[in-house]
């Protein structure tokens, strides 16, 4: 995906797949949709025919004005969005749990504890919304910020979960702890296996950052670890990758 906007505004999403996406999922976010003049192929003429039925605005401009948009492979295909802000605070969690919770909607979030790699992050919100995760949790600091690399990666679900950026993610693990959550890590020393975990009542996985994994405190809010068995002689998966195995996990267990 792209760097960010030039102007702070706006933001764009760029290339087939998370255009349509967006175009499928949340197509008022988009104020035009920016298509190569003179390109004429069915991938793009498809876009183009989504965009037209949903009434925006589509400009057709050429290829220098679009790379002036983005630093990467756009294949000419740009959507201006509004700029999504960095989101909610725990003003929004505290005020969205319980609304769950009364409806008899069984909590079940995601956490991150210091995902740098945007690629990183877009590819576990992706995962998160198809596992139908509610919220995603991250601290405020030691994150990576919702850019354009995160939206084309996460194919129209950074548009649809909600992040939420938290002060004190170890404060806010014990708030949730008193809502009734439990709080469950993913860590490689763990003894039990993500399969032999009970993932059905209200559960909060957090996983740690690409490199060292969990934070101390964050590790000590947990009210139990788990870990992937590997039987290869590769030690670690990606953070995306082990995130998309234990939400499913999950969802196996609570369909």
């Amino acid at each position: 995906m792209a760097n960010a906007s030039k102007n702070n505004s706006k933001q764009f999403v760029y290339g087939f797949h998370a255009v349509e996406a967006l175009l499928k999922t949340s197509s008022q976010q988009i104020q035009e949709l920016c298509l190569l003049k003179g390109r004429n192929d069915k991938r793009l003429n498809t876009i183009q025919k989504i965009a037209e039925k949903q009434q925006l605005t589509i400009r057709w401009i050429n290829r220098d004005e679009l790379d002036s948009y983005v630093d990467a492979n756009h294949q000419g295909v740009i959507a201006v969005v509004m700029a999504k802000t960095e989101m909610f605070d725990e003003a929004y969690l505290k005020s969205h749990l319980p609304k769950l919770i009364d409806d008899n909607i069984v909590p079940f979030i995601l956490v991150l504890d210091g995902v740098t790699d945007p690629h990183n992050l877009g590819a576990c919100l992706r995962s998160a919304e198809a596992a139908g995760i509610q919220f995603v949790i991250v601290p405020k600091d030691n994150s990576a910020s919702l850019n354009p690399t995160v939206a084309k990666v996460a194919c129209g679900a950074a548009e649809i979960i909600p992040l939420i950026r938290v002060t004190n993610l170890s404060r806010t693990l014990q708030w949730l702890q008193q809502q009734g959550v439990w709080i469950l890590g993913a860590a490689g020393e763990a003894e039990q296996h993500h399969y032999q975990a009970d993932l059905k009542g209200p559960l909060a996985l957090v996983m740690g950052s690409e490199g060292k994994g969990m934070r101390r405190l964050t590790r000590e809010n947990c009210d139990g670890l788990i870990r992937i068995p590997m039987f290869g002689t590769v030690s670690s998966l990606n953070v995306s990758v082990a995130t998309g195995i234990c939400l499913f996990e999950a969802v196996r267990q609570r369909e």
